[in-house]
């Protein structure tokens, strides 16, 4: 088992920067990928971005590219998401996500991963 926690997530206005964190605990050795999705108020679970644990390559939703940075730290066992020029339309409820090797590292669909954070939240003022 893989035990995921998020943190930092909070209020911005639009334009600002977050940086979330999503530390790993556990059987950290079977993390084969591992994504960032986002749920909004009444809308699916949407797919942000994604990075191979191991040589760190990323993949991005066409909303994410250029304003939102997927990386981790390998010996921290930690999972970024940074977060820039944020707008409202960006407000939502953050998931890490982690999987072992049996899906595509750069898999972007929740039922690709096998373990889920509990979720963190973040608000975009207009």
């Amino acid at each position: 088992q893989v035990q995921l926690v998020e943190s930092g997530g909070g209020l911005v206005q639009a334009g600002g920067s977050l940086r979330l964190s999503c530390t790993a605990s556990g059987r950290t050795a079977s993390i084969y990928g591992m994504g960032w999705f986002r749920q909004a108020p009444a809308k699916e679970r949407e797919f942000v971005a994604s990075i191979n644990w191991s040589t760190g390559t990323t993949y991005y939703a066409d909303s994410a590219k250029g304003r939102l940075i997927i990386s981790r730290d390998n010996a921290k066992n930690t999972l970024y998401l940074q977060m820039n020029s944020l707008k409202p339309e960006d407000m939502a409820v953050y998931y890490c996500a982690a999987h072992r090797s049996g899906s595509p590292w750069y898999a972007d669909e929740p039922k690709g991963y096998d373990y889920w954070g509990q979720g963190t939240q973040v608000t975009v003022s207009s």
